[in-house]
């Protein structure tokens, strides 16, 4: 059985992002969203969520590119000067692997997005984290200690398979040889603690090596690749462009993605190919 689940990420994050994977998912094959619970606009993004109780919405942690949910005096170690986290991922996972005050301040941060997120009353379908974040041992440790005390039951897993990546899309070739080398061991490890945790997880990705470039032309492609199992495809759709993601994606298409996720020829090779609806809660 070929089992698909299609998320929206940065859910939450601007009012045309939140419009888009609504859209999609009434009128296209997205399944979930992943919200950022401290985003600007959160807000607009849980109260379309709780129109659409068939949309699975999971927690997209922000320990980077963004801004904490508890008060920057709580957390000074994560924060600069304007109260913003850093956007420098090597050195910031170098930092909450080796400082034991960042971890603890790192604890704090992880709690109140949790907590935030209970908040909304939203069933919590799955948590990943922004820029993948939660691969980190010490974030996904975190993650999994805090988590159960909220109902934490699945989180994405970003493996994204070499020779159907590669089948799909001859671009960057040597990029995705070298990454899926890189992160090999780190996803191994990732997958036993959460089989040891007793917690679910996709078993593939697609869209790894695409943010924001999931074209209807390449997502027809991955779904003509997927195989057996359960793949997360993730995008980051929005109905058009405004001054967040031209600040922070300004060379994302996410216009593209969105017209990707509804379009006509994309639901008609999802029915062809015999591919089932998942969500998060629906993986073993």
């Amino acid at each position: 059985m070929k089992a698909l689940i299609v998320t929206g990420d940065d859910f939450g994050f601007a009012q045309p992002i939140n419009e888009a994977i609504e859209r999609a998912h009434r009128d296209g094959i997205l399944t979930t969203a992943s919200l950022m619970v401290g985003a600007s606009a959160a807000q607009d993004a849980i109260a379309r969520a709780r129109r659409l109780p068939s949309l699975k919405v999971g927690l997209h942690l922000v320990l980077v590119e963004g801004r904490p949910v508890a008060n920057p005096s709580e957390v000074p170690d994560l924060v600069d000067g304007a109260g913003e986290f850093s956007t420098h991922l090597v050195r910031t996972g170098i930092r909450f692997f080796f400082q034991p005050r960042v971890r603890c301040q790192l604890a704090r941060e992880i709690r109140a997005q949790f907590e935030t997120f209970h908040r909304t009353g939203l069933k919590l379908d799955h948590v990943n984290a922004h820029n993948h974040m939660h691969v980190h041992p010490t974030v996904l440790g975190l993650i999994l200690e805090i988590g159960r005390e909220y109902g934490l039951r699945a989180v994405r897993v970003p493996y994204e398979p070499l020779f159907p990546s590669l089948r799909a899309t001859s671009n960057r070739p040597l990029s995705r040889v070298l990454s899926w080398a890189v992160l090999w061991p780190w996803i191994q490890l990732m997958r036993l603690r959460l089989r040891l945790a007793g917690l679910a997880s996709n078993d593939f990705v697609f869209g790894l090596h695409d943010s924001g470039h999931v074209t209807a032309h390449l997502l027809n492609r991955f779904l003509r690749s997927l195989p057996h199992g359960v793949t997360e495809i993730y995008c980051h759709p929005a109905v058009r462009r405004c001054a967040e993601i031209d600040r922070s994606m300004p060379d994302y298409e996410p216009e593209l993605e969105y017209h990707a996720l509804i379009s006509p020829t994309v639901k008609a090779t999802v029915m062809h190919c015999g591919i089932r609806a998942a969500g998060f809660s629906d993986c073993r």
